[in-house]
């Protein structure tokens, strides 16, 4: 049987029994008889089962545990002056039964008005005041400190435990809106190219050749983007997404406008807005059914303005996964995003940016 729970923070220390040993000198020094050694052993066993119990109760019965040895230490005080010890090791475990510092204290001075009064009561040497209350209040009060220092220290570890289950849930939220941009717009890319190629098997083999070479090689790219969406090094940039998204958008069949101005970015946001540009042409392939697509990118008061306009159907107010991650992503970065879908759909981007000499140029140049 176990005497301590498998806990890590219970060490050698937990079977020190230095002050125990009081209570074995009375019994020694007076060559006690049979009588007295059976119930100072019986006084002993009880004492660690009280001692050892207290690690494997809850607060409540532990504060019972204290107790029980309060009335040991008064019990045997008469008889045997090293009772004291029930009181001291009733003050030094205290305060790991209660909730807090200032119960501690209380229970603490709990046990030193039982020593005093056992030792007013049964009129006993000054020995035992000195350490019954004296001792006992030293270890008591050294113990309150301890037992607050161990409450504050699993108090962070339980934040710290808090702080990597929450990194660990945002990681893996991460890891989903980058596998949905990245495969929710390569995927309809080769759908587009698949169905394009199946087209022109018969009147243009040569292209829709073509076509199926260029479907291997955005299967390829998509493969090694989403390694990269894993590690969290995915971007290629906004400029060569912007040029990616024309090409997508002509190949669907739609005319396509698009102006990027030459905006110094950093990582971060020049990830974030490539990627909600990923997001928004998927949505333009799948959903619009629009005949125009128009993207811009200016620096407008200090910011980095991107805009992507259709001429859908539009009218759909729920945001999806993409498009929600898309809002998570802008607002972290204290920016924010608009849509309005009166007529087509328009997505306005807005991110905080230092000032810049704009140069409007064609995306795919």
């Amino acid at each position: 049987m176990r005497l301590l729970p498998k806990n890590t923070e219970y060490t050698w220390a937990v079977y020190s029994f230095l002050y125990f040993g009081f209570f074995f000198i009375d019994p020694i020094e007076s060559h006690a008889g049979a009588r007295v050694w059976l119930f100072t052993i019986l006084g002993t066993a009880a004492f660690l089962v009280l001692y050892f119990g207290i690690f494997w109760v809850g607060r409540r019965q532990g504060l019972l545990h204290i107790a029980a040895m309060v009335l040991l230490g008064v019990a045997f005080a008469k008889y045997n002056g090293g009772a004291t010890t029930f009181f001291i090791f009733a003050a030094a475990c205290g305060p790991f039964v209660v909730e807090d510092e200032t119960a501690g204290i209380k229970l603490l001075l709990m046990v030193e008005a039982a020593a005093g009064l056992t030792w007013w009561a049964f009129h006993l040497g000054g020995w035992f005041l000195l350490f019954a209350n004296g001792l006992a209040l030293v270890v008591g009060a050294s113990n309150i400190h301890f037992a607050q220092r161990n409450r504050t220290n699993k108090k962070l570890i339980r934040a710290q435990d808090e702080i990597e289950h929450l990194a660990t849930v945002a990681e893996r939220e991460r890891i989903a809106r980058d596998l949905h941009d990245v495969l929710g717009h390569t995927l309809s890319v080769i759908i587009l190219k698949s169905e394009l190629a199946g087209k022109l098997m018969d009147r243009d083999p040569q292209r829709a050749g073509t076509e199926i070479r260029e479907v291997e090689q955005i299967s390829r790219h998509a493969l090694s983007e989403v390694r990269d969406a894993i590690r969290g090094y995915r971007s290629r940039g906004l400029e060569a997404e912007l040029a990616q998204a024309k090409s997508t958008l002509e190949t669907a069949g739609l005319a396509v406008k698009c102006e990027a101005a030459k905006v110094a970015l950093p990582a971060l946001q020049e990830g974030v807005l490539s990627m909600a540009v990923r997001e928004a042409v998927t949505n333009v392939v799948r959903h619009a059914r629009a005949h125009s697509c128009s993207l811009r990118l200016e620096q407008q008061n200090g910011s980095c303005r991107l805009q992507i306009e259709d001429d859908g159907r539009g009218g759909f107010q729920n945001e999806g996964n993409g498009l929600r991650g898309m809002r998570e992503r802008v607002e972290m970065l204290g920016g924010t995003l608009s849509r309005d879908s009166q007529a087509g759909t328009k997505i306005t981007i807005i991110l905080p940016l230092k000032e810049v000499t704009p140069k409007t140029e064609d995306c795919a140049n």
